[in-house]
């Protein structure tokens, strides 16, 4: 693969920062494609591109060619060249030939172009930049940590999966709320409740996916199911081999799934908070319930699938959730009557009380304050230190 410099990344780039933010996003997500539009425009150009900043973090941490070490060295020059620390375009320019093909073409072009999308970040106000830095910071962390313990044989425990379902989805909520909260200043008194909830919505997003997708992350080496939950009924995560699950490997994904259900419960909840004449940012939300929820019927009724396909969402699904949410979203009680139509059939298991949104004294999140997290808090207000 040749090597790129600063001035081949600066003559490659588009004209227009925001045409190329725009043609990115469908190119690198079929989800967000849809649910980042609904958005107003306030908000939807910020959101576009702290997702297209998470896409690259992401990027990163999955690239086979690199090494846990290297991935941790460029999560951290990706965090220096956001926040302006080192020049963005020889940070790509040294990066993306170092991508292999097992990264997509869209992504090794996000890559490429970091400095374009960082073009759109320095136009944002100090609290929009404050909350997307703080994002990255405790995700790259995050994630390189658990590069370092994650194997076949799963995380040891629901807790560490809960800790990295926040490294990775969680403080993505929290960046949303704050995003939210600076757009609404309404919700300013509803801020504790919004940012546990939030913490939960993403919690519930991204178990779904490490169910639907064991399969391919395990053909890539990595297994982020918790051990615990498997060994108790006597199934080893590292033995597992596609289409050769039991009952046992059953009864412990019905507990995973009413797991990731209870969450997306909460997920509404955190939704519904937001005013009815927010529809645009209601939509985003419930959009992206209502393909989890569709998800976890599907893993219920093919426990014996052997690849995310099988249980993926069909497009005809997607249109319907689409058309009921629409026709929905302005009224809480029909809202909370879909998804309870949508997710009759879920087990629900209930959820430990670190995620009780009505403590009084919050405890800390995680569980065991993790160094990745401490960056986020410093640069917080010391009354934003408690939502975590």
């Amino acid at each position: 693969m040749p090597m790129l410099n600063a001035q081949d990344v600066a003559a490659a780039s588009p004209g227009n920062a925001w045409d190329f933010q725009a043609t990115m996003l469908p190119k690198v997500s079929r989800t967000f494609a849809l649910t980042i539009p609904q958005l107003p425009p306030a908000l939807r150009h910020v959101v576009a591109n702290a997702y297209l900043l998470c896409r690259i973090a992401d990027t990163i941490e999955d690239e086979p060619a690199l090494s846990v070490d290297e991935k941790g060295r460029y999560e951290a020059g990706f965090v220096e060249a956001v926040t302006g620390r080192i020049d963005a375009r020889s940070f790509a320019a040294e990066l993306a030939p170092r991508l292999s093909d097992a990264t997509s073409e869209a992504e090794r072009d996000l890559l490429r172009q970091l400095p374009l999308v960082l073009e759109i970040t320095r136009t944002f106000t100090p609290i929009q930049q404050a909350a997307i830095t703080d994002c990255l910071k405790v995700m790259c962390k995050g994630m390189h940590h658990f590069q370092g313990v994650v194997s076949l044989r799963g995380l040891d425990s629901l807790r560490d999966m809960d800790s990295y379902c926040y490294c990775v989805a969680g403080v993505v909520g929290e960046m949303l709320t704050r995003l939210l909260i600076d757009y609404e200043p309404e919700l300013v008194t509803q801020s504790h409740t919004l940012m546990r909830l939030a913490v939960s919505f993403g919690q519930g997003l991204q178990m779904t996916n490490i169910l639907k997708d064991q399969w391919e992350d395990r053909h890539h080496g990595v297994c982020w199911l918790p051990q615990e939950v498997f060994s108790r009924r006597g199934v080893q995560l590292n033995d597992l081999q596609p289409g050769q699950q039991d009952a046992r490997y059953a009864d412990a994904m019905i507990e995973l799934i009413g797991v990731a259900h209870a969450h997306l419960c909460r997920a509404v909840e955190y939704t519904l908070i937001v005013p009815a004449r927010h529809t645009g940012f209601r939509r985003f939300c419930l959009w992206s319930i209502g393909l989890a929820v569709l998800t976890l019927r599907n893993l219920q009724e093919h426990l014996d699938f052997s690849a995310g396909a099988q249980v993926k969402v069909s497009r005809a699904a997607v249109a319907q959730t689409i058309s009921l949410t629409k026709l929905s979203d302005r009224y809480d009680p029909a809202v909370r009557w879909l998804f309870a139509a949508a997710a009759r059939k879920l087990p629900l298991t209930t959820l430990g009380p670190n995620w009780d949104a009505t403590q009084s004294v919050p405890r800390a999140w995680p569980w065991r304050r993790a160094s990745y997290l401490d960056s986020a808090v410093s640069r917080r207000n010391p009354e934003d230190a408690r939502f975590l």
